[in-house]
């Protein structure tokens, strides 16, 4: 589970139901047991048993109180039973040990007592005084619900209970009204977690986002529009985050800038000193002539330089400021090895193409046959005199989408491994010595890169254990913009 927005709304949930729960287990543990009494007409009928019953023990004996206990249960439906104050049962009935406890808690007291039974049955225990100064206990146990059928004896079982154990104080006799109720307030605390969870996560996605467009090049993507007039700690880190966008903004474009202007301002230097070098050619001699070869080479490679500097300033500006048009990759590649192999044989070199397979794309179809250009060139330059750099190009499958190989080796030295990931940066160059007697100035591979990254692909350099550096350029397969 990756989401916050789900995290934080299940949690919150999860709290509510916790809560609801605790709360419905310990109004249930905690809740005061409600005192059975009957209704007073048999409060009034069991009282005028009770004295009756009384009556004829200190008349009759335990014989005759046996048989009056008998009609009492079969006329009023009834069991009763009459304790001395030492609990003795006097007229020989089976008495529960329930039933006995209670007639000694009366006769202790003085007071009545009740106590609940299962089946909707409770014990009535009521102190009668003796004639002669003691005290009785009548004890009854009796019916609390509508009357029972003909034949249920009172001992008969009632039917079980409703489910959902300790809830059942809520429940009353409804099943259904309890799930209602539980069903609603479980919904309804649902509700309320989402939308305080959307109101908690929401900046943090617009935040998101914006860092996305960023990320994509947009730097005058802002977040602060988009969360409103909220003034929380979510917002002043949307505000914190807009001022680094904005300064970062504000950096780049100076450094274009000042790239573009340098560039632009040192071409016109650079046309004058062509021109003055021709005219110092034709009025020097012989001797001279090694020296203004020299300034000429330099004055070539400052303005290839140049060159690519001003790309360079232009793919950072505009990432979307290029025609989309349908490049046959074979073609490219092709045309790019053919090139590269006519300049190497020049240097004793070579270039050939190992695995070619059909792959098309979308994207500018120059800018992608620079940036390849760029990768073979710089192989070339590198690769020991007497090898051949070999170029593929594979159109492979990935998680259901297609993407084209493009892999570059030479066989030089390579770069050192803690550089590999510098040499895509712009002026970086392993060693400066060797690049200047190459002629490199740092800016190719930048070049590469840049339009690369600007097509959704990847480009990566290894150093390979058999020997040799190798490029791999990652481009996706698209079929239409």
């Amino acid at each position: 589970m990756r989401s916050l927005f789900l995290k934080v709304f299940l949690w919150f949930w999860l709290a509510m139901v916790l809560v609801i729960a605790a709360l419905a287990i310990t109004s249930y543990l905690t809740r005061s047991e409600p005192v059975p009494r009957p209704p007073q007409f048999i409060e009034a009928i069991v009282s005028a048993y009770s004295r009756t019953a009384v009556d004829t023990f200190e008349r009759e004996g335990a014989a005759g109180l046996s048989s009056f206990l008998e009609r009492v249960e079969r006329d009023a439906n009834i069991r009763a039973y009459l304790f001395d104050s030492g609990g003795t049962e006097l007229s020989g009935r089976n008495a529960a040990p329930e039933e006995r406890e209670l007639a000694l808690r009366a006769a202790r007291s003085g007071n009545p007592a009740s106590k609940m039974l299962g089946g909707g049955m409770v014990i009535e225990a009521k102190p009668v005084p003796a004639r002669d100064g003691g005290r009785y206990v009548f004890v009854s146990v009796l019916p609390l619900g509508p009357p029972r059928p003909p034949g249920d004896s009172p001992g008969s079982p009632r039917p079980p209970r409703p489910l959902f154990g300790p809830f059942n104080f809520l429940l009353g006799e409804s099943t259904t009204a309890f799930v209602l109720r539980l069903l609603a307030v479980v919904l309804t605390a649902g509700l309320l977690c989402y939308l305080l969870a959307r109101y908690i996560v929401s900046p943090v996605v617009k935040l998101r986002e914006v860092t996305r467009r960023v990320a994509g090049g947009d730097l005058s993507a802002r977040v602060s529009p988009m969360l409103g007039r909220r003034s929380d700690e979510l917002a002043a880190m949307g505000h914190d985050f807009d001022a680094m966008a904005s300064k970062i903004e504000t950096l780049m474009m100076a450094q274009q800038r000042l790239l573009r202007d340098i560039s632009h301002e040192l071409r016109s230097p650079l046309a004058r000193l062509n021109v003055a070098l021709d005219l110092a050619r034709k009025r020097a001699g012989a001797d001279a002539a090694s020296a203004l070869s020299r300034i000429e080479l330099e004055s070539n490679r400052l303005s290839e330089m140049i060159s690519q500097l001003l790309v360079l300033t232009r793919r950072e500006s505009s990432s979307n400021g290029f025609q989309h048009e349908r490049i046959d990759l074979a073609e490219v590649v092709r045309e790019v090895v053919a090139d590269a192999d006519f300049e190497a044989r020049n240097d004793h070199r070579a270039v050939r193409i190992t695995v070619c397979d059909e792959c098309r794309t979308i994207g500018a179809g120059a800018l992608l046959r620079s940036a390849i250009e760029n990768v073979v060139r710089n192989a070339v330059r590198y690769t020991m005199e007497g090898t051949t750099v070999e170029v593929s190009l594979q159109c492979r499958e990935n998680g259901g989408g297609k993407y084209a190989l493009i892999r570059v080796r030479d066989f030089g030295t390579g770069v050192p491994e803690e550089m590999l990931a510098d040499i895509f940066k712009p002026f970086y160059r392993v060693e400066e010595a060797r690049d200047r007697e190459s002629g490199g100035t740092g800016l190719g591979l930048a070049i590469s890169e840049r339009a690369i990254r600007l097509h959704d692909g990847t480009i990566t350099a290894e150093n390979l254990p058999e020997g040799g550096f190798l490029i791999e350029i990652r481009l996706p397969v698209k079929s239409r913009s």
